[in-house]
């Protein structure tokens, strides 16, 4: 054994590794996209397969393939993508699996990057599996261990559920020598089991529901689930999850006594909770998002004998830290809570928003979209680095991963007179953007979809896809032509354009505004990163100050590297070479630059 400094998600793929996964399969999400790519480069020296999914539902899908051969399985995403892996998900859990599997569910209190705070707890519980909800990187590694000796034993999937906090963080983390692989795999036919016809159903539903005490049972005497109880307490605190260790730095340095059930695996065991219930006055639940134990809490003492989400005393949104916890806890212990100083500070600090990269070529294909559709048209976006293309006004929804295209269907169909144009990222379109695309040609729907390919899944960290031509591992692979696709979905009117020539991107949206029915445009330049990395190297621009009439057109065009000062516009050493502002300005003051 020795100890090494890793991220969360670094400790979760070693984890994984030593457990001796032979199958690991994933959709990028963050906070969850790191497990993958460390574990990747483990792969073809350990032997096992590993890949980037097109979605959730079929990342899933495969894991459960393999498991039910008796090979060990895993599954990452975020939590979002637990709803694209819904309908698999909730089955499985009625047929179980032979080998391990481990869903790894990765939520995002207060929404660093994700559309809502969903809580992947319920949905464990909803299919009746064991969640673990691990308070560091290391107990996250830890838990792997037991989670698939847990998931063998009781023929069960899993769930590992880490926070952005977990996932993100840093820690020394014990490490150990790998396992052999010397599983036998083997798919032993069982109808009965495996083919969830309705009569089959209501058997293995009656089986899951028989699981659940001995599920429970021995997950109450796992290191994982710890109760303490102190003599004198009048306060009991229950806490899950990374909100734990907040707690325990609270009661540290408190000096009162308090009682402490410290819950780190799901289903909890009632005899923990109805033991600290009945021996403390009072009862606090601190959890982060969803009440879940708290409603459990509940069912074993009477309402105000309860504090929580419930009653007020712990918010519903949002992340936790120590301060928070802190003043939660004294606050229920009648002790003075000390208000956070104000800090007067004499400078004003600029707002930095997040902004597309300098050189991203979505700005410019939205800026053109934009001069082109105008303000009065409806702009339907979709999940990705270019929902930020709401600061050039030409975002207007934005639901989840895959629904601009169908969104846009449904403005066009509602019987407005406006014109709808949606993008969509070419990551997204694999994803889930297909069927909307079909659906909508089918339907004879009336709008323009913008697919908008810079050749990665630029948002989650530049992972790979079926379009890029490359695995996961680098490895070659024959690379999904989008146009195909498109045209195999039915459209007739199909253009591609180069986001860096505006003048025939321009004239590409001017046909697709006059023309009826769906039209796709695909807007294809690498992400300015990606073409770094596959060495497209381009020269920086520059502003000719005489020229330069202060007219603020090229600063309108939103680059983070155009700036303004004593009325003439100046371009930065952040730029990046696209050279899209040299065809912007009128006066022909940007030039690449001499040096």
């Amino acid at each position: 054994m020795s100890k090494h400094y890793l991220l969360g998600n670094e400790a979760i793929a070693r984890g994984l590794l030593e457990c001796g996964v032979d199958v690991a399969t994933g959709y990028p999400g963050t906070p969850s996209s790191e497990i993958l790519t460390a574990l990747a480069q483990y792969a073809k020296e350990n032997k096992f397969h590993i890949e980037w999914s097109v979605n959730e539902k079929v990342a899933l899908e495969v894991a459960i393939g393999a498991a039910w051969t008796g090979a060990r399985s895993v599954c990452t995403m975020k939590h979002v993508g637990l709803n694209v892996a819904a309908d698999p998900f909730m089955t499985l859990s009625h047929t179980g699996v032979v080998g391990g599997l481990v869903l790894i569910s990765a939520d995002d209190p207060f929404c660093h990057s994700s559309q809502n705070e969903q809580d992947s707890r319920m949905y464990a519980k909803f299919a009746k599996i064991p969640c673990f909800d691990p308070q560091s990187p290391g107990e996250a590694k830890d838990m792997l261990a037991y989670a698939y000796e847990f998931s063998e034993k009781f023929q069960t999937p899993v769930m590992l559920r880490p926070t952005t906090r977990v996932s993100h963080a840093k820690s020394d983390v014990d490490v150990y020598e790998l396992q052999s692989r010397d599983r036998a795999y083997e798919f032993k036919k069982d109808i009965e089991r495996f083919v969830v016809l309705p009569k089959h159903t209501r058997v293995l539903l009656k089986k899951l529901n028989e699981k659940q005490k001995a599920m429970s049972k021995e997950l109450a005497s796992s290191p994982w689930n710890k109760l303490s109880l102190k003599e004198g307490a009048k306060l009991g605190i229950i806490s899950s999850g990374v909100a734990s260790v907040y707690v325990e730095e609270v009661l540290d340095g408190i000096g009162i006594p308090v009682s402490y059930l410290k819950i780190g695996a799901y289903p909890v065991d009632d005899s923990l909770i109805r033991e600290l219930v009945t021996s403390v006055e009072k009862v606090l639940v601190i959890e982060e998002l969803m009440p879940l134990v708290e409603e459990q809490v509940r069912m074993y003492a009477p309402f105000e004998k309860v504090s929580g989400k419930l009653n007020g005393a712990v918010p519903h949104e949002g992340e936790f830290d120590v301060t928070l916890v802190s003043g939660i806890i004294k606050k229920a212990l009648g002790l003075p809570v000390q208000k956070p100083a104000d800090v007067n500070v004499d400078i004003e600090i600029p707002q930095r928003p997040p902004a597309l990269c300098p050189g991203c070529p979505h700005r410019s294909t939205f800026y053109i979209m934009k001069s082109v559709f105008k303000d009065e048209s409806i702009f339907a976006s979709d999940i990705g680095c270019y929902t930020l293309g709401t600061q050039l006004g030409a975002v207007d929804t934005c639901l989840c991963m895959g629904a601009s295209i169908t969104i846009a269907s449904g403005l066009s169909h509602s019987g407005i007179k406006n014109k709808v144009a949606c993008t969509i990222g070419d990551s997204t379109f694999l994803h889930t953007g297909i069927q909307g695309l079909i659906n909508a040609v089918y339907n004879k729907a009336n709008i323009t979809v913008v697919i908008l390919d810079n050749r990665t899944t630029a948002m989650t960290g530049h992972q790979p896809h079926p379009g890029t031509g490359a695995t996961i591992l680098g490895d070659p692979v024959t690379e999904v032509s989008l146009e195909a696709l498109v045209k195999s979905c039915g459209v007739e009117l199909l253009q591609v354009v180069d986001p860096f020539d505006p003048e025939t991107t321009k004239a590409a949206f001017k046909k697709a505004y006059q023309t009826d029915g769906v039209n796709v445009i695909i807007a294809r330049q690498p992400c300015i990163i990606t073409a770094k990395k596959m060495g497209i190297k381009r020269k920086p621009m520059e502003v000719i100050e005489d020229l330069c009439e202060g007219c603020r057109r090229c600063v309108k065009f939103g680059c983070p590297a155009i700036e303004f000062e004593n009325g003439k516009a100046k371009i930065t050493d952040a730029c990046a070479g696209c050279g899209v502002c040299t065809k912007i300005c009128q006066f022909g003051a940007i030039k690449i630059r001499s040096d």
